[in-house]
């Protein structure tokens, strides 16, 4: 009987190669199989072993490498053969990084499997910016959600929606520049301040970097003004925000 392999979902970090938890290398180093995400920094594969097999399965929004499906069909078959497999997937596998899924589906054909997880943009990029997403005096509590967010105008839309506006102090979007302009009209619907500071955070903690500033009332056309600020971003919202200015430190 063929022994079976493991799989380990293991996060990248949010962009810098150097933010990888030390136990995220040294199952790259021992790795068989690596997998692999278009936002996992590609300086991390130089840890790899040279006989090993490297598989990137990238997803833009409209061009998927390799579906879903496939890919939790890959992971269950690789490990299967016997091998050794890493997921490598950018942040942190469990943050918008479909861990879940492929660990449901591990767990179901009797797969073993370990999660490694790794630091989120939603915390590294603001923290790379000069923004801590909570502050005692300007924000207690905090909120990830993701940026492909519906419009929509059902009870349970609404109600995020309100929750978001009035419960969160700091609330940070991933992937969310296509929705600037809903995000911040459905917040100020909501009632949420027009004059909230707002961050946009693009390729955080990579060298290049880049962050505008202003208000869910100005923040769009801020955007506008700068075509360098693109996805992958974070756009976060807050009065943490302000602490920007005293305390910005990467970009200096």
């Amino acid at each position: 009987m063929t022994q079976r392999g493991k799989v380990y979902l293991v996060g990248a970090g949010p962009g810098d190669p150097k933010l990888i938890t030390v136990k995220g290398l040294e199952c790259l180093r021992r790795a068989d199989v690596v997998i692999y995400d278009r936002l996992a920094n590609p300086t991390l594969l130089e840890h790899v072993r040279d006989d090993a097999e490297r598989i990137y399965c990238g997803k833009l929004p409209d061009n998927h490498t390799m579906r879903q499906e496939a890919i939790n069909a890959l992971l269950a078959e690789k490990a299967l053969e016997g091998k050794t497999v890493v997921r490598l997937k950018g942040g942190d596998p469990c943050v918008f990084g479909r861990a879940g899924e492929e660990a449901e589906h591990l767990a179901q054909r009797g797969v073993p499997f370990e999660i490694v997880p790794g630091v989120t943009a939603g915390i590294a990029a603001p923290a790379y910016a000069g923004i801590p997403v909570t502050h005692r005096e300007h924000g207690s509590s905090f909120a990830v959600v993701t940026g492909h967010l519906s419009g929509g105008k059902s009870g349970e839309d609404e109600e995020k929606w309100r929750a978001l506006a009035r419960g969160v102090d700091t609330v940070a979007f991933y992937m969310g520049i296509a929705n600037l302009p809903l995000i911040c009209a459905r917040l100020l619907e909501h009632g949420r301040r027009p004059d909230t500071p707002v961050a946009v955070i693009a390729r955080g903690t990579l060298p290049e970097q880049a962050t505008v500033t202003g208000t869910l009332a100005t923040i769009e056309e801020t955007v506008q003004r700068h075509p360098g600020i693109s996805n992958p971003a974070i756009i976060l919202v807050g009065d943490v925000v302000q602490l920007r200015e005293n305390i910005k430190w990467f970009e200096e």
